[in-house]
């Protein structure tokens, strides 16, 4: 039996015929695959805005209720690539595709490992952080107030006006601490009276302001007192603790504080109580010429110079 030899071109053209016609049986499947896709994806978008209508309605969690929408979305979308690989035909490819993204991911994990890093920390953030937005809080040196959250950076504006981004990694691996957890923070001062007057009585004319004034938190778990704090060169140094509201931090912590240590010194002073500055001694010494001065209280007479 002659075998027959084809010329390349014949074989190409064989080749070709035969693909077309492989092409034109599964383009029915292909097609419907592609109709899959697109409904699909617009299913899961109509979805993921539900679920995150209610998220946002049952959660004051803004990262979680975005974050959990988000994998609703991609569950949906993947889901939805399957079913049409499945339509298709090509449950072979599927299976390689998946085996393709997750290599793909350990290489892609190790060329960008930073945005990696900060990706899992933002996930992370999202099921278990230490604050809120509008929460103040200190990262290292950075104080200020959480007003976003994402995947990759949290957004702190600080009291000064800046908007810094700290890397969600450095939240999560350096302490947090957070001014406005349980709403309640500890303010104080120090007051100096003479070394001549009465503590105690000084001491129960600042406590009296603390009972009275209407915007310090007294309660069974916020006490605020006063105590003996220090000798110093001049004074007795009193020591004043009292428990603001945070809801806004920076009336309770700063405002407030201008307005108590104001009105202490005021009463004080109206109990005819001493606040010296702090006593200067000078010192002659022998190559030191004599320094003649005049006593403020009586400036028409000067003391004579030797």
């Amino acid at each position: 039996m002659p075998i027959l030899i084809q010329s390349p071109t014949e074989t190409i053209q064989n080749s070709l015929e035969t693909y077309y016609e492989e092409f034109l049986k599964v383009l029915p499947r292909i097609a419907l695959a592609i109709l899959v896709i697109i409904l699909g994806i617009l299913l899961a978008q109509l979805l993921t805005n539900f679920y995150k209508r209610q998220f946002q309605k049952k959660s004051e969690d803004p990262l979680m209720s975005r974050f959990l929408a988000q994998a609703v979305k991609i569950v949906l979308v993947i889901i939805t690539i399957m079913i049409a690989l499945r339509v298709a035909g090509l449950d072979g490819i599927a299976a390689g595709l998946l085996t393709a993204v997750g290599g793909g991911a350990i290489i892609l994990g190790f060329a960008f490992q930073d945005i990696g890093k900060n990706f899992l920390a933002g996930v992370i953030l999202a099921f278990n952080r230490p604050f809120n937005i509008d929460d103040t809080i200190k990262i290292d040196n950075i104080f200020g107030k959480v007003k976003a959250l994402s995947f990759r950076y949290s957004h702190i504006k600080t009291f000064d006006g800046r908007d810094i981004y700290i890397p969600n990694s450095d939240v999560l691996t350096k302490p947090v601490e957070n001014y406005t957890a349980d709403g309640f923070f500890r303010v104080d001062f120090t007051v100096g009276i003479g070394y001549e007057d009465d503590i105690e009585a000084a001491k129960k004319v600042i406590q009296d302001i603390l009972n009275k004034h209407e915007e310090i938190v007294r309660d069974a778990d916020h006490e605020n007192f006063v105590i003996e704090d220090e000798l110093a060169a001049s004074t007795v140094n009193l020591k004043v603790f009292f428990w603001v509201d945070t809801v806004d931090y920076r009336r309770a912590s700063r405002v407030l504080r201008g307005l108590i240590i104001k009105d202490v010194k005021e009463a004080l002073a109206a109990h005819d109580f001493n606040l010296p500055s702090d006593v200067v001694e000078l010192k002659l010494y022998k190559n030191t010429p004599e320094i003649p001065f005049k006593i403020s209280g009586n400036p028409e007479k000067e003391l004579p110079n030797d």
